[in-house]
Formats: structure tokens, C-alpha cells, sequence
């Protein structure tokens, strides 16, 4: 997310810039083979190999996985998207339609009863989950859909809220929306689905793990947990259920009585906490995000986990995995690694801030088998990333003796896991976003920028970093290992002198084949609006799909098990304004974030 009216991503809280070693960035750029991210049709690859610091042998792509013609720099700009010649696209469940066709239509601005039945605003990370009572699996499914973020302006049509009802609107277009999508004649609509579900900020949830059940999520007040908020990246777990991350939660807390009695912690600093939070206003109206409120003091502490959500149960309450660390949860792109356990990538989005991943203690099936959730049993890692092209994953555990004399609990760890990671020495990243694993291990981070950065190192050998980059690594021991291999896979900058030039990665996608699809979010270069880029993991050759509208994001990517169809969102579409797009054109007096439908005009795999 990175937005005008939200400096958050870019603002630093974590200001050590460890590591300087500008002398060795030369070297670094120069050396592209440790971690060329080269996939091959193997679906594991070779254990001992990667412990040398050796690859699979580079199988290049086969012929046609990239035939499409791109799209030209000349019409990836307008009010309107655009599109590859050989593809073709329609918009789907914009903001404000009903999760069901016959909930409430939308209507400017929305009420808090009709939101909460409604497709919510800042359409981000989602997963297509196939039906399980149709036999095509391409043809029938659920959409779990994340909502980031919209301003009071585009939502309410005014500045600030002006009663509890206007935040509760607010607070009913965040969440997720779990939606049942049905494709006839070619093609997609929303069905009755019984799952059909909003979840929103004052939803019930519950929390696993070993913060579960510490004073540190309790409140003076008593209140029951309930809410998740800044919904962006997504992840999917091996036993198909869906993985929703907060963000930047932040930035909806505030301090009404600021000028005599709220002072920031070290910790609330640490997480980017202020009087004035993003200028929701919620504090106002709703105790529950007034942080001088000592009757809710650790209200704060509920929000910035991974969610679990089962998309097929529309009774589940959903559950917060403590063990997977708080911090602005970006996306978490799961593995299975050796003896089936289970292993999720991470990375906290703001500059100069961390890559985490989560191992499971034993064989997720096990796990299951006698009742845990495998996103329980485990521990939490955050990446050193060293010169030499090598890296360590360092514990973050109260049992680690340079945390065992500053945090009493594993509870205060995960919940803190910002400062654990400080204390560990973990390498400071250019606003590490969304995660994805290859079919041969090598893993893929987006770094979208970092314009604060004044001291290059080697994962981030640019200061400051305008355009940001893709860093690549693979894992020694099948995932499970506490070493790794690594390279910068792409500088956005290179690709700058090319007709494939983007800037600013934000969403990324590896599909079985090779191809690397990259969304992003940012200012582009030729005046482009933003864009869908496919690239070969092998060669890095590049091709731009799709171009968003103007103000707008392009994020959230998944597709059909069939692979084709693809779906992906546009998010602040013209920052609000109806004067720079009336996207969707359904005649309304806002613009309207929506999810895009994407096709090969001759029905072939999306990207080939």
C-alpha cells in the first residue's frame, strides 16, 4: 500500500540502517548466479545441492509460455484499463455490490447496515477456493477478498466522520469479503452462496498461538476480541484455507485526549502509533481506537497478526496465529517443506523493516490429525542477509539468550516482534511486501521502495531506493533450514531502458511454469498508470499484460485451477476522484474499486 494521503509505508520507525558496506554493492550486482531463480519442471529440488550454495541445473522456458503480444507503453495510460491485444478483461463485484444478488445494491453514500452486507472498498489480496459440489473446479468457486483501505472522503463523501454511524460505515467497507462466483456462457457473476460472508472490524475473532490469553491482549475493560483491519496481502494454507494479513493497523488508533495524558511507548512508537493515527477519526466515536483510553489499553496489541479464515465455513470464528509475529503483515506465502512441515515467508512493509518466515515444529498433517493447527506449533525466524550472498534465519524466541533478558515471555516476543527482530540483528529491507514460493524452492520478495534509505547493503543495494526490486533466495534443508542463498533476482531500474519498464513491485506471483507476474503500486515511469508485468524467471525477459487507471493500484492476483482465468484488483481508483476516472461506469457518483476478470481471447493459460 502506498497511497498520497498515506505516508505510512515510507515513514521509518526503525532507524538503524545495520550493516553499511557500500564498498561490497558492486560485487553484489555484479553477481547474479548464487540465486538466478531459474525454475524447473521439478516440483522439490536437490537438498544437498542448495546447502553448497549450488542450483538445478537453469531449465529455460519452452516455447510459447510467453507468446502474447504486450501491451504498448503508449496505452498502458487513461481513465480507463487496457490490455494485451490477445486478452481481454471485465470488471467484477466493484465496491458496494451485494455479497449475494439479492442483498442491498449500492447506494452513495452507504449505510453501516447495507456496508456490512456489501462487497467492501480497497479490494487487495485474494484466493479463488473451487466449489466443492461442482465437478469443473474452474467453473464455480468461493472469492476470498480482502479490503485495505478507504479514505472517509471516497466512503462518506466528507473529511472526518461526524457520529459513531459514519465510522461505523468505515469500519464495515474493511475486512474480507468471502463472495461465490459462477461463471455461465463465459461469463462471471456472483451466486447465493450459503458461505457468502462479510468480516469486518467488529466481527468476533479469536486468538491461537502463544500470545493467546496474555495480559497483553487484554484490556482493563474486559472486551471481547473482535475485528480485523487494513486487510492487504494474502496467503493460502496447504489444507485450503485463507490466510489474511494486517497492515498497516496503525494508523486507525488515535488519542483523543492528547495534550495532557497520551505519551507513545517505545513499542507503540516502534509500530508507527501517533495522536492522529491516518485521520479516520474513529477515536472520536469508538473507544475501542482511542489510545488515551486507559479502559482499552491494549487494544492495539489485537491487530497486525495473520487471520485464519476457513472461505467454506460461514460459522468459523476467525482465528489470529500469534505465532506468526505481529508486525505490518504485508502477504505470507506458505510451503511445504521437508517431513511435510509447514513454512510461511513474511515480509513487514515499511522501510527499513524485516523478512520473517514461520516453521512448523512437526508434519503438518500430523498436526491436524491430533487437533493443532500447524500455525501454532512452531517458531518464528527473521533473515540476516550477509555480503557474501549467504543468509541466516535467526530465531526469535524468548529462549534465544540476546532476547531472554529483554522480553519475560514468547507472548512479549511475537507480540513485539519488531524489537525482537531489532535485537537480533536482522538485515533492515526496502519495504519487503508481498511473498512467493517457485516449484523448485527459490523464493521471491518484492521490495517496492525506499525512498528514506541514506546506506545502501547488499539486499538493498540502492540509497535511496526510488524504484525498489525483487529479491530472490532459496533455503537450505527443503525450507526448514536456518540458512539460505540469495540474489537480487531484478533492480526495477534496469528494466527502465526497456519496453517493459515498471517501477515500484508491490503484488507477485510465480505460477507452475516460470512466469513471474508483478503488480505494482507507485508512481510508473512514461506516465503509466499501474500495471501487470510477466516476466521469465529464467532469462528475465518482460512483458506487460494489463495497465490499471489513473490514482490507481493494481494488486491481489489468483487465479483458476485451471489456470485460465485470472483475476486481479484495482484499488483507490482515481484516488476517489470522479474528475481522473468514473471506473467502473456504472453511472455512479464515485469511482469504485473492483476486481478485473482476465482471459486469453483463445482460452489459453494467463501469461502464455
Amino acid at each position: 500500500m502506498n497511497w498520497s494521503n498515506d505516508m505510512s509505508d515510507n515513514a521509518v520507525t526503525n532507524h538503524t540502517e545495520a550493516t553499511p558496506m557500500a564498498e561490497i554493492i558492486k560485487t553484489r550486482l555484479n553477481r547474479r548466479e548464487v540465486v538466478q531463480g531459474g525454475l524447473t519442471a521439478a516440483a522439490g529440488f536437490l537438498v544437498s545441492d542448495v546447502a553448497q550454495g549450488q542450483q538445478d541445473p537453469i531449465v529455460p522456458m519452452q516455447p510459447g509460455l510467453m507468446d502474447f503480444t504486450p501491451l504498448a507503453i503508449r496505452n498502458a495510460r487513461g481513465p480507463w484499463p487496457s490490455i494485451s491485444e490477445d486478452y481481454e478483461f471485465s470488471v467484477l463485484i466493484p465496491w458496494g455490490d451485494p455479497i449475494v444478488p439479492d442483498g442491498p445494491k449500492f447506494s452513495y453514500p452507504p449505510t453501516p447496515e447495507n456496508q456490512e452486507q456489501q462487497i467492501g472498498i480497497g479490494h487487495d489480496g485474494m484466493w479463488f477456493f473451487p466449489s466443492k459440489d461442482e465437478f469443473n473446479e474452474s467453473r464455480k468457486g468461493l472469492l476470498a477478498l480482502n479490503h485495505e483501505f478507504g479514505s472517509d472522503s471516497h466512503l462518506l463523501g466528507k473529511g472526518d466522520p461526524e457520529s459513531l454511524e459514519d465510522v461505523r460505515v468505515s469500519q464495515h467497507a474493511h475486512g474480507v469479503s468471502v463472495v461465490g462466483l459462477v461463471r455461465t456462457a463465459g461469463v462471471w457473476q456472483t451466486y447465493d452462496a450459503c458461505e457468502a460472508r462479510r468480516i469486518h472490524v467488529n466481527t468476533p475473532v479469536a486468538f491461537s498461538g502463544p500470545a493467546a490469553g496474555s495480559a497483553l491482549l487484554q484490556t482493563p475493560n474486559g472486551n471481547a476480541p473482535a475485528g480485523t483491519v487494513n486487510n492487504c496481502g494474502c496467503g493460502v494454507t496447504p489444507w485450503n484455507t485463507y490466510l489474511t494479513c494486517e497492515e498497516n493497523f496503525q494508523g486507525y488508533f488515535g488519542a483523543t485526549n492528547q495534550r495532557s495524558t497520551w505519551i507513545a511507548t517505545d513499542e507503540q512508537s516502534r509500530y508507527g502509533f501517533s495522536s492522529g493515527g491516518f485521520g479516520y477519526g474513529w477515536q472520536n466515536f469508538d473507544r475501542r481506537f482511542d489510545l488515551s483510553d486507559s479502559g482499552y489499553r491494549n487494544e492495539e496489541n489485537r491487530f497486525g497478526w495473520v487471520v485464519e479464515i476457513d472461505p467454506y465455513d460461514a460459522n468459523q470464528t476467525p482465528v489470529k496465529r500469534t505465532a506468526l509475529g505481529r508486525f505490518k503483515h504485508e502477504s505470507v506465502a506458505c510451503a511445504v517443506g521437508k517431513d511435510r512441515r509447514v513454512v510461511a515467508y513474511m515480509g513487514d512493509d515499511q522501510g527499513n523493516d524485516y523478512i520473517y518466515k514461520f516453521v512448523s515444529d512437526e508434519d503438518h498433517v500430523k498436526l491436524r490429525h491430533e487437533g493443532k493447527s500447524p500455525l501454532d506449533e512452531g517458531k518464528l525466524f527473521v533473515a540476516r542477509f550477509d555480503e557474501d550472498g549467504t543468509g541466516e534465519w535467526l530465531e526469535l524466541s524468548v529462549d534465544n539468550p540476546v532476547l531472554a533478558s529483554r522480553f519475560q515471555s514468547q507472548a512479549a516476543v511475537v507480540t513485539y516482534a519488531r524489537l525482537a527482530a531489532d535485537a537480533v540483528g536482522a538485515t533492515p529491507m526496502d519495504r519487503p511486501e508481498w511473498t512467493t514460493v517457485a516449484a523448485n524452492g527459490t523464493v521471491f520478495c518484492a521490495c517496492t521502495n525506499n525512498g528514506g534509505r541514506s546506506q545502501p547493503n547488499a539486499a538493498n543495494p540502492q540509497a535511496p531506493n526510488n524504484h525498489g526490486h525483487i529479491i530472490s533466495w532459496v533455503d537450505s534443508d527443503m525450507h526448514v533450514g536456518t540458512t539460505f542463498t540469495w540474489d537480487i533476482f531484478l533492480l526495477s531500474s534496469d528494466t527502465h531502458a526497456t519496453d517493459a519498464r515498471f517501477a515500484d513491485p508491490d503484488a507477485i506471483y510465480v505460477d507452475p511454469d516460470g512466469r513471474l507476474f508483478v503488480l505494482t503500486d507507485g508512481e510508473q515511469r512514461s506516465n503509466m498508470t499501474n500495471q501487470v508485468v510477466v516476466i521469465d524467471t529464467v532469462t528475465k525477459a518482460a512483458k506487460r499484460l494489463f495497465a490499471g487507471v489513473f490514482g490507481d493500484e493494481v494488486t491481489g492476483i489468483t487465479m483458476t485451477p485451471d489456470r485460465r482465468t485470472m483475476f486481479v484488483n484495482l484499488q483507490h481508483v482515481g484516488g476517489g476522484d470522479i474528475r481522473l476516472t468514473d471506473f467502473p461506469r456504472l453511472g455512479d457518483p464515485v469511482p469504485r474499486d473492483a476486481t478485473i476478470v482476465i482471459t486469453r481471447k483463445d482460452g489459453g493459460i494467463v501469461g502464455s
